[in-house]
């Protein structure tokens, strides 16, 4: 039997709602500028939607140096040409009203905090791993209260590594002073989240909100749960359960 007595996170989708994030802000600026300039405010929520799984999706050690914010002008600029709008300052002053936008939308799911503070409460060492970037994450950790919670935080350009690199595992493993066989990493996506923390050798717990099918050729996640609070339960945990910790409540 494992005994994990680090736990790392993937951040969007996993501690926060970042797909309702997500849509809530794009469609918040597709709208007003579909009163503006009449066309269907949801093909420009697809286009703009479709243009970041492209950046996202194909992100990778190379990628780092680019400017999060400059993506985000040219990936707006793409969506308003699906919709016959090639204007490079909408496109600009598109991107700063979704980034304003999303912001206000930031939320941590229900439970995630408890979480937290159940495993601090066991002695448990907790970090981030995110593929996102340091120009805009450490404002998301600190608008979601994470800043005082976690021990570390290894967000990609700042390690010059991305999920699922092993390596990427292993550096936050090293950091933190943890086995690998007694660290566990939590995410929403399996590819980044799980496939390369089971090759550095974590207990994976895939956290399931997109009822995306597990591939048939990769190693089967050690646990799998459909909200943040049920990791509680599949987690092997070193430290023994204190009295009455199921039920702890982060501190007002």
């Amino acid at each position: 039997m494992r005994e994990i007595d680090t736990v790392l996170f993937d951040l969007d989708d996993t501690l926060h709602d970042d797909s309702t994030a997500f849509r809530s802000a794009a469609r918040a600026v597709a709208e007003r500028l579909a009163r503006e300039r009449a066309f269907d405010p949801a093909v420009l929520v697809d286009a703009y939607d479709a243009e970041t799984h492209r950046f996202w999706g194909g992100l990778t050690a190379a990628s780092l140096g680019r400017v999060l914010t400059d993506e985000r002008e040219r990936m707006w600029g793409a969506a308003l040409r699906a919709v016959g709008i090639d204007d490079p300052e909408l496109a600009r002053a598109s991107a700063a009203a979704y980034v304003r936008a999303r912001a206000d939308a930031l939320a941590l799911f229900p439970g995630a905090l408890e979480v937290l503070v159940a495993l601090r409460a066991r002695g448990c060492k907790l970090g981030l791993v995110t593929n996102g970037f340091a120009e805009t994450h450490h404002e998301k950790i600190d608008r979601l209260g994470l800043r005082e919670r976690m021990d570390a935080f290894f967000i990609a350009d700042e390690v010059g590594m991305v999920k699922p690199d092993p390596a990427l595992f292993l550096h936050a493993c090293r950091v933190l002073g943890s086995d690998p066989a007694h660290t566990a990493m939590v995410g929403d996506r399996y590819e980044r989240d799980v496939r390369g923390a089971h090759a550095a050798g974590l207990f994976t717990i895939l956290l399931d909100v997109h009822a995306l099918p597990v591939p048939a050729d990769g190693p089967a996640p050690d646990a799998v749960v459909t909200e943040i609070g049920a990791i509680m339960e599949v987690l092997p945990l070193a430290f023994p359960r204190s009295p009455g910790l199921a039920g702890a409540k982060p501190p007002s």
